[in-house]
């Protein structure tokens, strides 16, 4: 019995010498696989939408057609274009007002006499048709958009897609002076590391030639889904977005939502909180002693003095946002009756976003930066489609679900991330608070001029930013 005993209890011993070990190295490979997991990362919600006018057909019935889409006028616009003009009411401006009332009325005079006398909108249509326009069907409304290749790849070259997208009060024509930069960089001088893109230029849903949506919610998000289903639809699995004003956030969506597919993005605005309590402090402490809280000499020259440049003129120039944000039908109708009243109504955000010095010119600095036909283009592309009205719509659909545009922000933003930051735009975020919401940035560059709407009035900085940001990417 003895020697039955210490046979038994070898055999134990030899079990527990096999099984905790085993239990040991279960249990710490388990633990190596958590800590170097680590947090996963969150992602915005993808969601689904209808926006048609009609009910939504049955799974996989939708035209998923790319339609080839020409932009045309008549007669009969213009001649209805040119009674309205001729019917201008003018309001004189008091004097010494400059552009600080708004659009100064005794330039609109001149502008108005332009536009009816010498703008030459058919000679603008052909020059918006000399890229490659089309309509695709996605959710139930109509999406416009420009797909500019390159007419030549040298032999080798990988050619990047990339989405731009524009804000309000533009359009995919504030890129028309950017494409050819950046698809035929060589021609313009531009050989940034030999990288070349085509790019997919689309209207955002209630904007241009893209069909309003009929039904209430469009925002953001159901945006950068509807992107992600035209960039898909072309046939680009990862490609890159570059954006500013709603594009910024557009683009911001995109790489929430879908960060496998989307390789980088490029913005020239960022929306960040500035409303928590660290941001108070480091604000404060910023103005003494900037390099304890992040910020760089440029950062402090371009934020203070604080209550000047983020209070108070951002107060004079929001005025618009409000309106939109809780009624926008309203003033949009008396917008979308008279050219000129629409004219004065974007034309002015052309001036004070381009620079806020522009306040004090008589002619608020518009041609110093940009031509009057480029202006009316613009003006005309909101006219012809009478989309000023659901253009507007975009603000009350975003802002009446995140008032201060940072529910977002919760989400980082992991892919490789460019930011150009113009001296003139209308709030300057530092590095150090960007990096708050996007995790990965490649390149933070100080612009040296320019203002809000970037592509359209500063191209070629522009374009060689986006282009370095694209090569630091590629070579990662």
């Amino acid at each position: 019995q003895a020697i039955l005993c210490l046979s038994r209890s070898f055999e134990g011993s030899q079990k527990n010498a096999v099984l905790v070990p085993a239990a040991a190295l279960g249990v710490g490979g388990m633990l190596i696989y958590w800590l170097s997991s680590g947090p996963k990362v969150k992602i915005l919600d993808m969601g689904n939408g209808w926006w048609g006018s009609e009910e939504r057909p049955y799974k996989g019935k939708e035209d998923a057609s790319i339609r080839p889409f020409k932009i045309e006028t008549s007669d009969k616009e213009i001649e209805d274009l040119h009674r309205r003009l001729d019917q201008f009411r003018f309001t004189p401006h008091v004097e010494g007002a400059a552009f600080h009332y708004g659009f100064n009325s005794s330039y609109l005079q001149k502008v108005v006499a332009y536009w009816r006398n010498e703008f030459d909108w058919r000679k603008q249509v052909e020059e918006l048709n000399k890229y490659p326009h089309f309509h695709t069907t996605i959710e139930g409304i109509d999406i416009h958009f420009i797909h500019v290749k390159p007419s030549y790849v040298p032999h080798g070259q990988a050619v990047q897609p990339l989405l731009m997208v524009h804000g309000w009060p533009g359009s995919f024509y504030e890129f028309y002076k950017i494409i050819p930069l950046l698809t035929e960089p060589a021609k313009h001088g531009l050989n940034e590391g030999d990288v070349v893109f085509e790019v997919i230029c689309p209207s955002i849903p209630g904007y241009g030639f893209s069909e309003a949506p009929h039904q209430k919610g469009f925002d953001s998000v159901a945006t950068a889904r509807i992107f992600h289903k035209l960039m898909n639809r072309l046939g680009f699995r990862k490609f890159y977005v570059q954006g500013g004003d709603w594009g910024s956030r557009i683009a911001t969506n995109m790489a929430q939502m879908l960060p496998q597919s989307v390789k980088g993005i490029h913005l020239n605005l960022v929306f960040v909180a500035t409303q928590s309590l660290g941001k108070l402090i480091r604000t404060m402490l910023g103005a003494y002693v900037p390099w304890l809280v992040g910020f760089s000499r440029e950062d402090a020259r371009r934020f203070y003095p604080f209550m000047q440049k983020n209070v108070y003129d951002v107060l004079r120039e929001s005025g618009y946002l409000h309106i939109q944000a809780t009624k926008p039908d309203t003033a949009g109708c008396g917008l979308n009756d008279s050219p000129v009243g629409l004219a004065a109504y974007i034309m002015e955000k052309f001036s004070t976003w381009t620079d806020k010095s522009f306040l004090n010119k008589d002619d608020g600095g518009l041609e110093s930066k940009y031509s009057l036909d480029e202006l009316l283009t613009n003006v005309m592309i909101y006219w012809v489609t009478s989309s000023i009205v659901s253009s507007m719509r975009y603000y009350k659909e975003n802002i009446s679900k995140d008032p201060t545009l940072n529910a977002h922000n919760r989400v980082g933003v992991h892919v490789p991330t460019g930011i150009a930051a113009f001296p003139q735009e209308i709030v300057h975020v530092p590095r150090a608070w960007a990096k708050d919401v996007y995790k990965n940035i490649i390149t933070y560059s100080y612009m040296p001029r320019g203002g809000h709407f970037a592509a359209f009035e500063e191209p070629k900085l522009l374009a060689q930013d986006i282009m370095q940001f694209v090569q630091k990417v590629e070579q990662l």
